[in-house]
């Protein structure tokens, strides 16, 4: 009983130190380090240098797994290899490990930090007094990371004592929300993340998170925070809000957009401050509606040989602006063939932002072969989904009837004469009658 006792707890350990050292290693990355290069005189240039870099990531600073014990390739330079403390593993996340043998592996971007104050009025209540801490007498270094297949993206601000190459992180600030897709009136969440190093002197001293919107060159400011005062600022987009409590509770920054709309559609960052720090994200967020279609006339009036059909598609309601519109034909014996693009009109923009476009077709029955007719089909395309709306054509009198039409003729022609019979008869029936009468008079 004892043997087995000990056993049992000798295999509890192993599992321990196996889990401890292999299933919670953090990975390698491999990054590019990035700076301005100095001009002549030191002044800077508008040129950027790049040099390969490594980035060994431990949890605490008294150990590296066995993965991120793994020497640098000969092409990176030891002052590029950088052994990094990451107590909250916030660079471990699975996005961020590339599987062995891929060619696919994570972005990763490393860029020197210079800590100074903000001037934004949300973020200076965050250093009202004007001195430095000598805290930030280090070296400084800016990560940015894209995981893999879009998964995550993240900014993290390390710092180094200075002349080592072994920085811990400070502040994270992280989403798995690259791109979003949503539909008009849904609710949108953007996710936003945050770490901060709860060891650090700036940690202490509150935060800020700014949420700001950028699309073609325009940008708005939709969001911000003051974490210190628990203040938001004036100027608030409607409808767009934080969850206080998962803010200081969990470091949740994430930005809610009650309802969404067209003018929704761009970029969006989010920014997290702390005194002296700042570390930011992007996401990129597409309000997508399908197009409601409707084809006019509806029914098609009869047509005969030689006659022109004119047929309208109108697709109304839908972002963004692409869409392709195409015409088809299906006869009575099931075969479909395409009719072309038609004739389409401009974009026009309705109030809420979306989008109607028209397209107009000629059939030329004496051009075209429509047999007895059959349907013609409007096909939109578009980013959020195919939409198609029919509606029936009828050709009457072409050159080889078909059984059914040569019966309804047959039947017209016997209508025909037995209304003509009926005519000829009551026609003759007055004329006997009016005889008789005039006879009688006599």
């Amino acid at each position: 009983m004892t043997n087995f006792s000990t056993i049992y707890k000798l295999s509890v350990v192993a599992l321990y130190c196996f889990i401890q050292v292999y299933g919670s290693s953090c990975p390698v990355l491999d990054c590019w380090f990035v700076q301005e290069r100095k001009g002549r005189g030191g002044g800077l240039t508008g040129a950027t240098s790049q040099e390969k870099s490594l980035l060994r990531i431990r949890r605490d600073a008294h150990s590296l797994g066995a993965e991120a014990q793994r020497q640098p390739a000969s092409d990176i330079s030891p002052d590029r290899v950088y052994d990094v403390t990451d107590p909250a593993a916030t660079l471990c996340h699975p996005a961020l490990s590339a599987p062995r043998g891929s060619i696919h592996k994570p972005q990763c971007e490393i860029n020197p930090f210079l800590p100074q104050p903000s001037t934004l009025k949300w973020a200076t209540a965050l250093t009202d007094s004007a001195l430095s801490p000598v805290y930030l007498q280090a070296d400084w270094l800016s990560v940015s990371l894209q995981g893999l297949d879009g998964q995550l993206i993240q900014s993290s601000i390390m710092r180094a004592p200075t002349a080592t190459k072994e920085p811990q992180v400070i502040l994270s600030v992280s989403s798995k929300t690259v791109s979003v897709k949503s539909r008009l009136g849904e609710p949108v969440l953007l996710d936003c993340g945050f770490w901060t190093d709860s060891s650090s002197p700036l940690s202490g001293s509150g935060f800020a998170v700014e949420w700001r919107y950028q699309f073609r060159g325009d940008g708005r400011l939709v969001l911000a925070y003051d974490g210190k005062t628990d203040r938001l600022a004036e100027m608030q987009e409607e409808g767009a809000t934080l969850d206080f409590e998962g803010l200081h509770e969990k470091g949740n920054a994430s930005l809610i957009l009650q309802e969404a709309k067209v003018r929704h559609s761009g970029t969006y960052i989010c920014t997290v401050f702390l005194p002296y720090l700042l570390a930011q994200v992007a996401m990129d967020l597409e309000i997508v509606e399908p197009p409601s279609l409707s084809i006019y006339p509806s029914p098609l009036p009869l047509a005969v040989p030689g006659q022109v059909v004119t047929v309208h598609c109108e697709a109304s309601g839908f972002a963004p602006l692409s869409l392709e519109v195409s015409w088809e034909f299906t006869g009575a014996d099931g075969t479909s063939r395409s009719l072309g693009s038609g004739s389409l009109t401009g974009h026009r923009q309705a109030w809420d932002g979306t989008f109607s476009q028209r397209s107009k077709l000629e059939l030329d029955t004496s051009k075209l072969d429509l047999g007895r007719g059959g349907e013609v089909t409007c096909v939109a395309v578009h980013s959020g989904g195919t939409r198609r709306a029919s509606v029936t054509l009828n050709v009457i009198g072409f050159s080889t009837p078909s059984i059914e039409d040569s019966m309804a003729m047959v039947g017209v022609a016997l209508v025909l004469y037995g209304l003509i019979k009926l005519v000829s008869w009551t026609f003759i029936s007055g004329s006997d009658e009016a005889a008789k009468q005039e006879k009688k008079e006599k």
